[in-house]
């Protein structure tokens, strides 16, 4: 189970990478505001999640 939590965290990573990308230089205005902070959003998030799924330990 906690493999695919990593994998919600990754992606979630992942995807802030290309929103923040996407809303640095493809955007502007309020939709870039918009984008940029939903991508801060998920990166926090995933960030908590990887940070969860790294301090509980080994399975098993």
């Amino acid at each position: 189970m906690k493999m695919w939590i990593s994998f919600i965290g990754m992606f979630a990573l992942l995807l802030s990478i290309g929103l923040i990308l996407l809303s640095r230089y493809k955007l502007k205005g309020l939709l870039s505001f918009i984008v940029a902070f939903f991508a801060y959003i998920s990166l926090i998030i995933g960030g908590i999640i990887i940070a969860f799924v790294v301090l509980s330990g080994p399975t098993a």
